[in-house]
């Protein structure tokens, strides 16, 4: 069983006759405890090509100090990584929990062992008043080297920060009081990465999103970067979320099918400035994931929402239809990681990267993003406009209701690229398309939960479970026709986009 931790720290470059300054001057910290002296031996576990040091992700086997087994460390934003641990096992076998949340990097290939560390390390404790634990310093020797490079050994000295009570006030205090004794700030967020630099392959989406992102900023950005710009930070979070849906961490499925519906809906509507030979056969796979996502999310919806009510009701212990649900949830996620090993998911990801690494551009992609993305916003609002405006003559209004969703997300989701160009008008467009998608979203959610609490009821074999079906259905039924109620109201209401 993998364990998990926050770890939030950062490392400073220092040189050989470098003295670590008094730290007890830093704010909250009382003292200082006796240094501890560890020797670490770490074999550092990556595919050949270093697809997981790419991504800024460290896969180890360490030995000696106090958290001596195997550590996965996955970015989680400035200065943090979520931290998975298991036990020691065996030296050259990846746990299969570990291995299973880095399979969307390595996508199959196998993990090998490619750099080793050996890091003699003193480290030091800052206490506070009460003699807790605020953080700790460690002042470390390394000595890396990478396995088959032919290379000779590197060395060099680190001190790095890593907070356990403290604030990441204390975490800025104590670099600046480092660097002004001579200190610098690391190049790179871990030891690997500095003993690997220079050897990583082609940049990632998270690489290619800060370079598009910067070309967004520029005075004259074209349709094209800003265009990519979205797709690369889509692609990032889908990556992102990827091991914490396997972690079923809450609300990491959801926001990992929002980034695959929203990859698709931009292929979509910005066919124009895309080669469709190349993303039109990407919006079938995308589709498969976001559908294997949704049996997931459908059901964990369900659940929190019918949780809360039952709660409301203060029934007595968990209905047996309520834990049947939660067990087909369960199901969901068995079968959601299953798809999510699969060679197609895999072929799935390395076509998104290649597209915001190489994007396949047309010319008109070239114009101004000002002069382009308007038009293609508008068109879009245009389609979810004929669809709302459908809904009252068709033989089938909830398929027109729904269909009339899907065109909201639309054309949210295109007004959404146009943000960082067009400011505020495009903001205010993703708001009103968010509007309606969300009255259409919550007449939807009470019909799904009033059929599902309808089915339940007619399987129950007991009478307190029917009776508490029953009050669920009418809660359900009531706020699916208020939220109908309010819909012709939403929309009268909502501007056309205006740029």
């Amino acid at each position: 069983m993998a364990v998990k931790h926050v770890e939030i720290e950062r490392k400073y470059d220092a040189a050989a006759d470098f003295s670590v300054p008094e730290l007890t001057v830093l704010p909250g910290v009382a003292d200082v405890s006796a240094p501890e002296a560890h020797r670490l031996h770490a074999t550092y576990f990556d595919t050949a090509d270093l697809r997981l040091a790419a991504h800024g992700i460290t896969l180890r086997r360490r030995r000696g100090g106090t958290d001596a087994g195997w550590h996965l460390k996955i970015p989680a934003g400035p200065d943090s990584k979520n931290e998975l641990r298991a036990p020691l096992g065996r030296a050259q076998v990846v746990p299969g929990r570990l291995a299973a949340l880095v399979a969307a990097f390595a996508r199959g290939e196998p993990l090998r062992p490619v750099a080793t560390l050996e890091t003699d390390r003193t480290v030091v404790r800052l206490l506070d008043e009460s003699g807790g634990v605020l953080a700790e310093v460690a002042d470390d020797a390394v000595t890396g080297t990478v396995l088959d490079g032919g290379g000779a050994p590197d060395a060099w000295r680190e001190i790095e920060v890593e907070l356990a009570g403290g604030d990441r006030e204390l975490l800025k205090a104590a670099g600046k009081r480092l660097r002004k004794a001579g200190a610098s700030r690391a190049a790179s967020a871990s030891k690997l990465g500095r003993l690997l630099n220079g050897q990583l392959p082609r940049p990632t989406a998270r690489e290619t999103a800060e370079r598009a992102r910067s070309a967004t900023a520029a005075d004259h950005p074209t349709a094209g970067d800003a265009v990519v710009a979205y797709l690369a930070a889509q692609v990032r979070a889908l990556l992102t979320y990827d091991p914490k849906a396997r972690l079923a961490e809450y609300d990491a499925v959801h926001r990992m099918r929002v980034a695959t519906r929203r990859i698709r809906s931009v292929l979509q509507s910005y066919r124009p400035l895309l080669d469709r030979e190349r993303t039109d056969p990407l919006r079938p796979e995308l589709k498969w994931l976001a559908d294997a996502l949704g049996e997931v999310r459908d059901l964990e919806v369900l659940r929190m929402r019918f949780t809360e009510r039952v709660e409301g009701l203060d029934a007595i212990g968990e209905p047996a239809w309520l834990a049947e649900l939660a067990r087909q949830e369960r199901s969901a996620y068995r079968r959601l990681n299953a798809a999510l090993k699969e060679p197609r998911y895999y072929a799935l990801l390395d076509a998104l990267e290649a597209l915001v690494a190489e994007p396949p551009l047309t010319r008109r992609a070239g114009r101004t993003a000002q002069s382009e993305l308007p038009k293609l916003v508008v068109r879009a609002w245009g389609r979810m406009a004929a669809s709302y405006e459908g809904i009252a003559a068709a033989d089938d209004p909830e398929t027109a209701r729904h269909d009339t969703r899907k065109d909201a997300k639309r054309a949210r989701y295109a007004a959404e690229v146009a943000v960082a160009v067009l400011g505020e008008p495009a903001t205010r467009t993703v708001r009103n398309a968010k509007r309606l998608q969300e009255v259409l979203g919550d007449y939807q959610d009470g019909v799904i939960a009033s059929d599902h609490l309808k089915a339940a009821a007619a399987r129950a074999a007991d009478t307190a479970d029917a009776f508490s079906l029953g009050v669920l259905y009418g809660i359900e039924r009531c706020e699916a026709e208020a939220a109908l109620e309010r819909l012709e109201g939403t929309w009268a209401s909502i501007p056309a986009p205006a740029f």
